[in-house]
This record gives C-alpha cells, sequence and structure tokens, in this order.
C-alpha cells in the first residue's frame, strides 16, 4: 500500500491540528532522536554477534 500525495497532505493536516504549530519542531526533534537511538541499538545489537560468533 502506498501513500499519495493526497493521503500526505491529509495526514499533515490532521497533525497539525491536533498536536498544533508550535509543538510540530519538538516533534521532530522526538522522532529524530527516537530513529538514532534506534540504529544505535542495532548497530551495537549486530556488533555484539559479530563478536560472540568470534569467540
Amino acid at each position: 500500500m502506498r501513500l499519495g500525495t493526497n493521503e500526505l497532505i491529509i495526514i499533515l493536516v490532521i497533525v497539525l491540528l491536533i498536536v498544533g504549530p508550535t509543538q510540530i519542531p519538538k516533534l521532530a526533534k522526538l522522532f529524530g532522536k527516537a530513529s538514532k537511538k534506534f540504529k544505535e541499538g542495532i548497530n551495537n545489537e549486530e556488533e555484539d554477534g559479530e563478536k560472540s560468533k568470534e569467540s
């Protein structure tokens, strides 16, 4: 299932109405931090898996 332009615009308008325009930068920063932590966790898990295979 792919989202088209119309669907994305509707979703963004709904988010804007629910969250408010002043909270959107904070929300974006929160999602950025969460994705960074998730990537770091995945990388750490892969490194740990490689170390256990070598031993």
